[in-house]
């Protein structure tokens, strides 16, 4: 069955496929695919995530064989390929027709693959014919006003023509900008009407001081600059809780690169998915850091949360420079 991005929800509201192919270039729409196939799995009792990922070499005799074992506990299983393209090789195409001939009866197979090239051949058909394909194209200049008025819509912002017509100028067709801006509206605003001048003052809050900029900074490990650019954000009134978002959202990202990362993806595969220009950023953070610093920086993460919102004491901007500067390599505390 083939399925797109808008349908993607309501079929999984109904229902779980045993398969699941998500291909396509455009990585927002791609991983937010990914991401809730895995959350209907979960929800749907595969608590069992095994990911394996089909680089050069790649034995796909694993797949095979985690497909026929039962797991343990009799715990469902979520079975994720990540292709490093759209071909999986000789092997590769027979071994996924061979899985989509025979499905696990405990498990769901999510393969997440570059654009296919001329419809992924028989491999692809396999898979589509077991499950679901869901084919994630580029969204054209001429759509994306529509793109992001619904995805404001999704979070409760009701915007003006003009205030989407803005957005889209900024953003240039970089979905993740696109998506980065609707969150910072929703951050500094709440749920509600949005116009054009609401979204001028947005852009004109952090102008000056940016809290991407204030992430990119700790992510250098350039603690002097961290603590300037905080400083800034803190005289212009940039509400904590908007940078305090920017900080978790990039040391989750982080956090579940150092995972995948420890479990044997390569590196450069990992980082794959980033802005070319920020994967320096990326790298050097995910050296500086071990994995279980990771966890560390998300307890700090969620302490600073608490306190921002009132329910642990403490001072909403001392908490952010500890984080920020634990990012940007300070010694990090214990939780």
């Amino acid at each position: 069955m083939k399925l797109t991005c808008e349908r993607l929800d309501a079929h999984l509201k109904s229902t779980l496929a045993p398969v699941y192919l998500l291909a396509g270039d455009e990585p927002l729409q791609r991983e937010e695919a990914a991401d809730a196939v895995r959350a209907a799995a979960r929800a749907r009792g595969h608590a069992d995530r095994e990911v394996f990922f089909a680089e050069r070499g790649f034995d796909w005799n694993q797949l095979l064989s985690a497909g026929a074992s039962l797991s343990l506990f009799a715990a469902k299983r979520l079975l994720e390929v990540r292709l490093s393209g759209g071909k999986p090789g000789d092997d590769g195409a027979d071994a996924l027709m061979a899985y989509a001939s025979h499905p696990a009866p405990d498990a769901v197979l999510l393969v997440v693959s570059g654009k296919l090239e001329r419809g992924g051949g028989r491999w692809a058909e396999s898979l589509e014919q077991a499950g679901v394909m869901l084919q994630i194209w580029p969204v054209e200049t001429r759509n994306l006003p529509g793109w992001i008025g619904r995805r404001m819509q999704s979070r409760g912002l009701k915007p003006s023509p003009e205030a989407v017509a803005l957005i889209a100028e900024r953003v240039e067709g970089n979905l993740l900008a696109a998506a980065q801006e609707v969150e910072k509206l929703l951050l500094l605003r709440g749920p509600g009407p949005v116009d054009a001048e609401a979204v001028r003052m947005a852009v004109a809050d952090s102008a000056r001081f940016d809290p991407y900029a204030l992430v990119d900074a700790a992510l250098a490990g350039d603690r002097g600059r961290v603590a300037r650019i905080l400083a800034g954000l803190r005289e212009e009134g940039t509400e904590p809780t908007f940078i305090l978002w920017a900080l978790t959202r990039e040391i989750r990202s982080l956090a579940t690169m150092a995972w995948d990362i420890q479990g044997g993806a390569p590196s450069q595969r990992v980082l794959a998915g980033a802005w070319e220009r920020r994967r320096p950023l990326l790298a050097k953070a995910l050296v500086r850091h071990k994995t279980q610093d990771w966890q560390r920086l998300l307890a700090g993460a969620a302490r600073a949360d608490r306190v921002v919102k009132g329910q642990a004491p403490g001072r909403p901007w001392d908490e952010l420079l500890n984080l920020s500067e634990s990012l940007a390599g300070l010694d990090l505390p214990a939780h």
